[in-house]
């Protein structure tokens, strides 16, 4: 569950479904419209010919640094801040249609340079204050900035604020 909160943080505009078992994802039907699946490294053992259908779909969740041939893996043992990096690395390496989804927001929810600028400031770990003396702005109207950006991205904390910078690529992951 704390994956699904994670990935709906990253992926704002997808669709997270949960299955309990292979057998009730495959009763779903069609599978085209999944952009992956995520799996227990034991459900996918019990169900691997179904998994290997969809080699580029199917991420197997492992505890440590556990391989598995001809399929991606995410270690679920470590710190949130390096699951997103491992998500990201994922789209470096040819998962990047999970990631093009999070990138179709509409014009309305795009973010103004501006806001852009605020937005960096704060993943650098700067308080509306900083944001305001390095931007030459009034403190209020980098909180209306900060307020404007939550509500286009949908976010609800700093953290969002900032998985989406690294997503988007507004902010690398290492200047953070």
């Amino acid at each position: 569950m704390g994956l699904q909160h994670l990935l709906g943080r990253l992926l704002p505009m997808a669709d997270i479904q949960v299955y309990s078992s292979a057998k009730e994802l495959m009763e779903h039907g069609d599978m085209s419209g999944f952009l992956h699946f995520f799996v227990s490294s034991n459900i996918y053992f019990q169900q691997p010919n179904f998994f290997r259908q969809f080699p580029k779909k199917t991420i197997v969740l492992v505890k440590g640094d556990m391989q598995i041939k001809d399929v991606h893996t995410l270690n679920i043992c470590q710190s949130e801040k390096q699951i997103v990096s491992d998500i990201m690395a994922l789209q470096h390496m040819g998962h990047d249609h999970a990631i093009n989804m999070a990138r179709q927001i509409d014009q309305k929810e795009v973010l103004s340079s501006r806001e852009v600028e605020v937005a960096i400031l704060l993943c650098k770990g700067y308080i509306n204050k900083e944001v305001a003396q390095q931007l030459n702005l009034a403190t209020t109207t980098v909180i209306s900035h900060r307020k404007n950006i939550m509500e286009k991205i949908h976010a609800r904390s700093l953290a969002d604020i900032i998985i989406y910078c690294v997503v988007k690529g507004i902010v690398s992951i290492d200047e953070l």
